[in-house]
C-alpha cells in the first residue's frame, strides 16, 4: 500500500509539446497575449477576445483557438522581444492586414473596459514596428473601442 502511495507522488508530469516555429500567425497571437498580460491582470474578457480573434483570423473552431492561445502564452515567455515579433509580421504581411492586426491589438487592450498606460504603450510600440501610420493607428483604436 505504501508503495502505491509513494508511486502516486513520484509520477512525472507529462511533457509539453514542443513550441512551434515562430511565424506571423503565432507572432500576432503572442503579441495579443502580451498586450493582455502587460498590466498584470490577464482577465477573462481579454482571453475571450484573443480566442475570438484567433478563431476569425485562422478559420479554426473555439477549441483550436483556445489551444493556439495556450501555445501563444507559452511562446510569450520563450520568444524574443515584442519589437522583433512585430518586425516579423511587418516583413511577411501586407499593410492592410497589419492594420487589422493593430485593430486586433486595440480590441484586446480595450476588452476589459480599462486601458492601462502599459497596454497603450505596448500597442503603440508594436504599431510603430508594424509600420502602421499614425492616422491609421488612431482609426484602428477608434474602430476597436467598445461603444
Amino acid at each position: 500500500m505504501f508503495e502505491r502511495l509513494s508511486h502516486l507522488f513520484q509520477t512525472k508530469t507529462p511533457k509539453q509539446a514542443p513550441l512551434p516555429e515562430m511565424d506571423a500567425k503565432y507572432a500576432l497571437g503572442t503579441l495579443l497575449v502580451r498586450v493582455a498580460q502587460v498590466d498584470r491582470a490577464y482577465l477573462f474578457e481579454e482571453i475571450e477576445q484573443i480566442d475570438r480573434i484567433l478563431r476569425e483570423w485562422n478559420g479554426v473552431n473555439a477549441v483550436e483557438a483556445a489551444k493556439m492561445r495556450a501555445m501563444c502564452e507559452r511562446l510569450s515567455e520563450a520568444a524574443g522581444d515584442s519589437e522583433s515579433l512585430a518586425d516579423l509580421i511587418r516583413d511577411h504581411v501586407d499593410y492592410a492586414h497589419r492594420l487589422q492586426a493593430a485593430q486586433a491589438l486595440w480590441k484586446v487592450a480595450l476588452a476589459d473596459g480599462i486601458t492601462d498606460d502599459r497596454e497603450q504603450a505596448l500597442v503603440d510600440l508594436i504599431e510603430t514596428h508594424l509600420g502602421v501610420e499614425t492616422a491609421d493607428s488612431e482609426e484602428a483604436r477608434a474602430s476597436a473601442a467598445i461603444p
